[in-house]
């Protein structure tokens, strides 16, 4: 059974600022932090203190947390260490034994929140089974941020992460979310986005309504919308053209029965064009 850690103010007398104490002894506190996603100037006001006040800072590129310091004007005092995927498992040992020897520890990942979609969930699993207090400092998600813009119904939705790369499991995948209602958003990478939107097209069929974000909040943004037949043949269309989709690609995807979402727009593009028509007539 896993303790939870007792949560005091800041300022209670009985404790460290900063700290939770578990009899005598002081305990450190393991803060995730939300890092911009495009500009630093999004940057939580929160952050550049987390990042000055930390003993250790956990980062999945240590010159990129240290490239944010300096734009937030932070200097780091912070031991700096790299946690990124394929040490996630090791480190996370070694970071709950820096929490319990009293170290209070910051993660940070290369864009948006850790542990969506990014190293983050096992250290903090490890940490709560040891009864350590896990916070954070909310900040940016292209997740958030891409259903925000879609124009899709956001009530509810699923996050699936980058989708599988064996063509089967993406198949078995896929077929599960053509038949789920929620809006889902996807990760993928530039060089698989063409294939992965012929593939959604495929499994979901060429009416379904979806967005493709690319570069969100960054000078070369860019937000196409569209059903996914258009949608795949925008992409097919970008390849052969030589220059492909570039950059960080954001999918948000209509759930079964998020037609009429489409036919409604639509319709009311219909309406505003003869609105302005019977204007200027």
């Amino acid at each position: 059974m896993w303790r939870q850690a007792r949560v005091g103010t800041r300022n209670s007398a009985d404790r460290v600022p900063g700290r939770e104490r578990e009899g005598n002894a002081q305990v450190g506190v393991l803060t995730l932090a939300g890092v911009p996603i495009g500009q630093a100037a999004d940057a939580p006001a929160r952050l550049a203190e987390a990042l000055a006040a930390a003993d250790v800072i956990a980062a999945e590129d240590t010159r990129r947390v240290r490239q944010l310091a300096a734009a937030l004007d932070v200097r780091l005092s912070a031991r700096v260490v790299s946690y990124y995927d394929v040490i996630e498992v090791r480190r996370a040992a070694e970071l709950v034994a820096e929490l319990a020897a009293g170290k209070d520890v910051l993660v940070v990942t290369d864009a948006g929140m850790p542990a969506i979609s990014d190293p983050g969930y096992r250290l903090v699993a490890a940490a709560a089974a040891e009864g350590i207090r896990v916070t954070a400092v909310p900040g940016p998600s292209a997740v958030t941020t891409a259903l925000a813009v879609s124009g899709l119904p956001t009530d509810r939705f699923c996050f699936e992460g980058f989708p599988p790369r064996k063509t089967g499991e993406r198949a078995r995948r896929f077929g599960e979310l053509a038949a789920d209602p929620r809006t889902h958003v996807l990760f993928e990478s530039p060089r698989r986005v063409a294939a992965t939107l012929a593939e959604l097209r495929d499994s979901h069929g060429d009416d379904r309504a979806a967005v493709v974000c690319r570069e969100l909040t960054k000078t070369h943004e860019e937000i196409v919308r569209g059903s996914l037949g258009e949608l795949a043949a925008w992409a097919a269309g970008q390849e052969e053209s030589g220059g492909g989709v570039r950059g960080e690609i954001t999918l948000v995807v209509a759930g079964i029965g998020q037609a009429a979402v489409r036919a409604a727009a639509r319709a009311a593009a219909r309406e505003a064009r003869r609105a302005e028509r019977h204007r200027d007539g």
